[in-house]
């Protein structure tokens, strides 16, 4: 009888070890599932309008050299800008959202952007470029110290160079709708990763909800841009971020023209 019932109790012992391993088991699996849910769980990317900056209406920005814009050869070409009503180097006023974003210790500046290659910054309105045989297109405008392009009719600059015998393979008329891609570039690091500036300048057209729109697609989320205005882009998550913006017509078509749909990668780092 004494056997019987330490067989009972051990069979009870060995059941509850059994449940109680098999309750952990659950529970770690359980937590393990949740844990790679939550590692999963894309960022939630948000992009607002950005207005606080100093509207700098009046600015103006006028190509003096090259006067001839047919180029014999390839080479160092010297380049010159007048510029009006508008302080390069000088550090833009900053309010709000302003002051959390990326900023040039150099000032204001002029972005210089051929063929709609990321930009080169320029603190003084006279320098020289290399330019390559082919047909060019140049567009460059006021840009405030923390990159956000001045909107205006007269704060850009927007002509086609021909260097040497080259022919025109890019499907770009400057005098059609275009956009030129300007923010976010390069590497981000530190507090400048929270807020990046999405920024693009255009010609000959403006956005509406009823008529043209730029549509942005950031690490695959889509945003319906319908307003000409910088954007201020949250919640990216460190690493590589790809930003792919079009230039769509009333029915959501890519409007012709060869920068009228680009690519960018940019990094944020710790």
């Amino acid at each position: 009888m004494n056997v019987k019932i330490l067989g009972t109790a051990a069979a009870v012992l060995l059941m509850t070890a059994s449940c109680g391993t098999k309750s952990t088991e659950n529970e770690e699996a359980m937590g393990a599932e949740t844990e790679m849910s939550a590692e999963s769980t894309p960022a939630t990317i948000t992009i607002e309008k950005f207005t606080d900056s100093p509207a700098y209406a009046s600015s103006s920005l006028k190509l003096s050299q090259p006067s001839n814009l047919t180029i014999g050869a390839a080479g160092e070409v010297d380049f010159a800008f007048e510029v009006g009503d508008y302080e390069l180097g000088a550090q833009t006023e900053k309010n709000g959202v302003a002051s959390m974003l990326a900023n040039s210790g150099k000032g204001q500046h002029i972005h210089f952007i051929m063929d709609n290659d990321p930009y080169s910054a320029h603190y003084e309105p006279e320098f020289k470029k290399e330019v390559s045989e082919g047909t060019h297109y140049l567009v460059a405008f006021l840009s405030r110290s923390y990159h956000e392009s001045v909107k205006n009719a007269d704060s850009f600059v927007a002509k086609k160079i021909v260097v040497g015998d080259a022919g025109d393979d890019q499907g770009v008329d400057l005098e059609k709708p275009t956009m030129i891609y300007s923010r976010p570039k390069g590497e981000y690091s530190g507090a400048d990763t929270e807020n990046l500036m999405l920024d693009f300048f255009l010609l000959n057209t403006t956005l509406s909800e009823d008529g043209n729109k730029v549509r942005a697609t950031i690490n695959g989320q889509e945003f319906m841009i319908t307003e000409w205005s910088p954007y201020i882009i949250k919640g990216l998550p460190k690493g590589e971020v790809t930003i792919k913006l079009e230039l769509l017509d009333s029915a959501g078509n890519l409007i012709p023209g060869g920068f009228n749909e680009v690519t960018r990668t940019v990094t944020l780092a710790d």
